[in-house]
């Protein structure tokens, strides 16, 4: 099947990313076969260009089987989607801390919305399911804000960050 066969057009959608993207989808299927297969995939809509061309890919090989999440925009197609997930800024913010004090993963407020999406997901689904998620970017470009305490208050986000990792709002 050609990834770009019905694929919605607009400023969401890039026929670009989606073929590029279709093609992480067998990398996907590949990994997670040689554990036991996926159950899930959750991934922030963004421009939908990558939501889009891996839910082709993951959609066509299990045969509709699985489900797909997202936080969704109208453009996308919404036939590839089985759910979606509401993940506030709050948790975002909270994960982007956790992530960088227990696995010392540097993430962006966008790829800690994904694990968080990817950790209700899995509390739905239960034990034993295999979900997969995409880290886009680190927070290197963000730095200024998401480690800034001033910042973090003036959005009311400073209050959800874990007494204990409130030592990496370091920035003034």
């Amino acid at each position: 099947m050609d990834p770009t066969d019905q694929l919605v057009e607009g400023p969401y959608c890039q026929t670009e990313v989606v073929q590029q993207t279709y093609n992480t989808g067998p990398e996907i299927w590949q990994q997670t076969k040689k554990v036991g297969g996926l159950d899930g995939f959750v991934c922030l809509t963004g421009t939908g260009g990558t939501l889009d061309g891996v839910t082709r890919y993951l959609k066509g090989v299990s045969n509709g089987k699985g489900r797909v999440t997202n936080n969704l925009q109208p453009e996308i197609n919404s036939g590839l989607i089985d759910d979606a997930i509401y993940v506030s800024d709050e948790e975002s913010i909270e994960m982007v801390y956790r992530m960088l004090d227990e696995e010392g993963i540097y993430l962006s407020e966008s790829s800690a919305l994904n694990v968080v999406a990817a950790v209700k997901m899995a509390e739905q689904m239960g034990k034993g399911k295999r979900i997969v998620t995409m880290l886009c970017d680190s927070a290197s470009k963000y730095q200024s804000k998401l480690f800034s305490k001033s910042w973090l208050e003036s959005k009311n986000l400073y209050c959800s960050i874990p007494e204990r990792l409130k030592k990496y709002a370091i920035l003034a």
